[in-house]
């Protein structure tokens, strides 16, 4: 495992150092971070599923730590963490409660556990392509918000293209990943349930499930941000 993986971070660092991209730091960084944090986590759900009350807890040190994430990138934005925070908890109750309230997967804290840190960690992602997007549009368009504004329009009037625009490009990578799947990739879901000893059949099941969810959740948290960064007090500068 370890000569395999680090084999894999040498190539990559090594692409960047020829690209003079300067990224390696946080490439390695990344990756043992990975290594430590997926260990103590394999460790800690032995308890958890041993103790399903505890997934509650679980769930939460999850959603908090990618709030703190996603706020990290959208520093430029006021009261990042609580937008964030809303979003993604909007992005991942509505989920899950529709998932497991039919109930499309079992409800006991093995599947709890495992589809809400998919559907938390995109709900992360989504917030942070969407307040990265509406941020950067804001600085490039800023004459043209400005514009609108001049003439009357509210702020949330005056940036409803921009949000648009974010909340699509922020939903491209989970719409295209959704319509290639089986095709382009075997997802991750999809091969741990065969792995683990599933039929084909019911690891398509949970794959589709598991991809529908990302979509719904993302969708949700990225509406919800954009709409709460949406109507902004003043237009970031371009040194912001």
């Amino acid at each position: 495992m370890a000569v395999g993986l680090g084999g894999l971070l040498a190539v990559a660092v090594a692409c960047l150092t020829v690209a003079r991209v300067r990224l390696r730091r946080a490439v390695v960084i990344a990756t043992v971070r990975a290594a430590a944090q997926l260990t103590l986590v394999g460790l800690a759900l032995r308890g958890v599923l041993a103790a399903p009350a505890t997934t509650a807890l679980v769930l939460a040190v999850m959603l908090t730590v990618a709030t703190l994430t996603a706020a990290g990138r959208l520093a430029g934005f006021p009261h990042a963490r609580r937008v964030v925070l809303t979003a993604s908890a909007v992005g991942a109750v509505v989920t899950l409660g529709i998932v497991f309230a039919v109930p499309l997967l079992d409800r006991s804290a093995r599947y709890l556990v495992a589809a809400g840190g998919i559907v938390i960690g995109g709900t992360m992602t989504a917030c942070t392509l969407a307040g990265r997007r509406l941020f950067d549009a804001m600085v490039r368009r800023r004459d043209e918000v400005e514009a609108w504004l001049a003439l009357g329009a509210t702020p949330r009037q005056a940036v409803a293209d921009l949000t648009r625009d974010a909340i699509r490009e922020a939903l491209l990578p989970a719409v295209d990943q959704t319509r290639t799947v089986g095709l382009v990739t075997l997802p991750g879901a999809f091969v741990g349930a065969l792995l683990g000893g599933a039929s084909p059949t019911a690891a398509a099941r949970f794959q589709l499930v598991v991809l529908v969810a990302l979509l719904t959740a993302e969708t949700l948290a990225a509406v919800t941000l954009v709409w709460l960064f949406g109507a902004p007090t003043h237009i970031p500068e371009r040194n912001a």
